[in-house]
C-alpha cells in the first residue's frame, strides 16, 4: 500500500511500515531469547544461532506484507529460523564473527565435563533423527510449545505432528539408552 493509499484508508502516511517496524520490535522482545535457543539446536555455534535469528528478523521485516495475521508471525519467525538453520547445515558455513568469550561458572570442572558430554549425546541423537522428528521434538520439548503451535509452525497437521514427536521420542530413547 502506498502513502497515498494509506492516507485513502485513514492511516498516516507511512503507516503500514511503521505497523510492521512495530510488530518486528515486538516480536524481537518476545520471541528473540527463545529464537536463539531454537537456532541452538541445529547449530554448534551461538553466534551462527544469534547470525540466523537476525536473518530471520530481516527477511519478516522485508516481507511483513505475507503476514495477514499478526498472530501468526511468531509461527513465520519459527520457520524462518529452522530453514534459515538447515541450510546453514547443508552448506557448512560457519559465523563471520569470533566466539564469544566464555562466561565465568562456579561449577565444577567435572560437572562440566559431564554436563557437556550429555548435552553432545543428546545434541548428536537429535541430529540423527530425521528432519520432520526433529524439528518436532526440539519445538516441543526445548521451546515448549503446543501441538497447534508446532503444527502452524512447519505447516503440518496436529496429527502429523503427534506421530513425529512419537517416533522421534521412541527413536531418541533408543539411541540414548544404547550403552555403545
Amino acid at each position: 500500500m502506498g502513502e497515498m493509499d494509506a492516507a485513502a484508508a485513514g492511516l498516516p502516511a507511512g503507516g503500514v511500515r511503521r505497523d510492521a517496524d512495530a510488530l518486528v520490535v515486538t516480536l524481537f522482545r518476545t520471541e528473540g531469547a527463545r529464537l536463539v535457543q531454537l537456532a541452538r539446536w541445529f547449530v554448534d555455534d551461538r553466534t551462527a544461532a544469534e547470525d540466523l535469528v537476525q536473518e530471520a528478523f530481516l527477511r519478516l521485516a522485508r516481507n511483513h506484507h505475507r503476514i495477514n495475521e499478526p498472530a501468526r508471525a511468531a509461527a513465520y519467525l519459527r520457520s524462518i529460523v529452522i530453514n534459515l538453520a538447515r541450510d546453514h547445515n547443508r552448506r557448512g558455513l560457519v559465523s563471520l564473527r569470533h566466539r564469544p568469550p566464555a562466561q565465568v561458572d562456579d561449577r565444577s570442572a567435572e560437572d562440566l565435563v559431564a554436563d557437556d558430554e550429555s548435552r553432545r549425546e543428546v545434541i548428536a541423537a537429535l541430529r540423527a533423527l530425521p528432519r520432520r522428528q526433529r524439528d518436532c521434538v526440539v519445538l516441543r520439548y526445548y521451546l515448549e510449545l503446543s501441538v497447534g503451535a508446532i503444527a502452524e509452525t512447519l505447516g503440518l497437521s496436529p496429527n502429523s505432528v503427534k506421530t513425529h514427536l512419537q517416533r522421534g521420542l521412541r527413536a531418541l530413547k533408543t539411541d540414548l539408552e544404547d550403552p555403545r
